[in-house]
């Protein structure tokens, strides 16, 4: 995966045509978590500092093929303006007339924003005719938006092709992806220790089955290994399963032997707002319970493996960690990976749900690495590789 990034291209005076992440949520036109433009500023500064014409290109939610003001990227251009110090100017659309006059009329050192590109439904289909109305931005493209890069859409994959010949490269938060994601996978250094949680075996059988032909131990938590739990026979009362997973996670459970660790307790309750929660050993959940975290005999063995670990892959909660009464699995893993971090381990935790708890603990600096990307950090675990990296230089 060895690729160039901004770095190694001449900015000066040229137009630097951007794919970044900005995905952010709001609550109305307030950004309530802007770490996915913090993650992008160093490539953006790079590029501004050294003379660079930026123009950025981002989605935002999942609007309807069409214009959707409640998913407008205005107000990252607000909080890109404070972070930089600086005004950034906004296209009110990504195409046409009034946003190519705006690319031409940059000045050395100046941003531009256009406006959510799932705006148009051709950012999705890839279509050609868009990539180029896109591509003739650009003197230079840059990719920095891993959250995005499982997948070819226009910005991701026709632009770059379009622009062939011209540079493409990376920038600096898919790059620093790369080695993390992609070391730990091709070459961890053991024991190597990998923990999946989340609620469906079914999103993640292609990647448990990776790992465990690499890590030397897989921990499972969350509501998946209730469907582990009904394919040994045991019992799981009202909790979360996926009956046609069932012969699946058999296969699984045979092929692993004992790398693959499953919950010993389980924390349960009547319903999800229950505040009344008590511990069962096993898989014996009552009927009349739901399983919703792991237990406390769980959490110790899970340590103890993290604990020994070298590098620590962790994609997915080992709970409803949103409840209080549900979190303390999910808080004695994130504080069992900081633990280990500091003892030299390389963490890297996988995006999403995970990224969101690890942040919430306040321990998202005390680990190596937190993906931006939850269903891109999946999907790299399992395959190794995007095609729209692949394509560039």
């Amino acid at each position: 995966m060895a690729k160039k990034t901004v770095a190694d291209v001449d900015v000066k005076g040229k137009r630097v045509l951007m794919r970044v992440d900005f995905n952010v949520p709001l609550d109305g036109s307030r950004i309530t978590d802007d770490r996915r433009i913090v993650m992008a500023m160093p490539t953006i500064r790079n590029v501004i500092e050294r003379g660079g014409r930026l123009i950025l290109m981002s989605h935002l939610g999942r609007p309807k093929g069409g214009p959707e003001p409640k998913y407008s990227l205005r107000p990252c251009v607000e909080r890109l303006s404070q972070l930089l110090g600086r005004p950034v100017a906004f296209a009110e659309d990504c195409i046409g007339l009034a946003a190519e006059q705006m690319v031409n009329a940059l000045a050395d050192g100046q941003v531009l924003l256009l406006e959510n590109l799932r705006f148009h439904k051709e950012e999705e289909k890839n279509d050609p005719n868009f990539s180029k109305q896109l591509a003739r931005y650009g003197d230079v493209y840059v990719n920095d938006a891993f959250g995005t890069a499982h997948r070819e859409h226009a910005s991701t994959f026709g632009v770059p092709q379009a622009m062939q010949g011209k540079p493409r490269v990376i920038g600096f938060l898919i790059q620093k992806e790369l080695k993390f994601l992609g070391d730990a996978v091709s070459n961890p250094t053991r024991p190597f220790t990998a923990i999946l949680g989340g609620a469906k075996v079914s999103d993640k059988i292609q990647v448990i089955r990776q790992l465990l032909s690499k890590c030397d131990s897989l921990l499972i938590g969350g509501a998946m290994a209730y469907t582990f739990f009904l394919a040994q026979g045991r019992s799981v009362g009202k909790s979360l399963v996926e009956p046609d997973q069932v012969a699946l996670a058999k296969d699984l459970l045979a092929s692993a032997g004992a790398k693959l660790k499953l919950p010993v307790d389980t924390v349960v309750a009547d319903s999800i707002d229950s505040t009344v929660a008590s511990v069962v050993e096993g898989g014996n959940i009552p009927a009349d319970k739901s399983g919703f975290d792991i237990g406390p005999k769980t959490v110790a063995q899970y340590q103890g493996e993290v604990a020994r670990a070298k590098t620590i892959i962790w994609n997915g909660p080992m709970g409803v960690f949103e409840k209080p009464q549900f979190a303390a699995g999910t808080r004695a893993i994130a504080e069992a990976c900081a633990a280990a971090t500091a003892k030299g381990a390389v963490t890297v935790i996988g995006g999403g749900d995970s990224a969101a708890a690890v942040e919430q603990m306040g321990l998202s600096e005390k680990v190596s690495h937190v993906s931006t990307g939850g269903g891109a950090s999946l999907e790299f675990l399992e395959k190794g590789h995007f095609s729209t990296i692949d394509i560039l230089d």
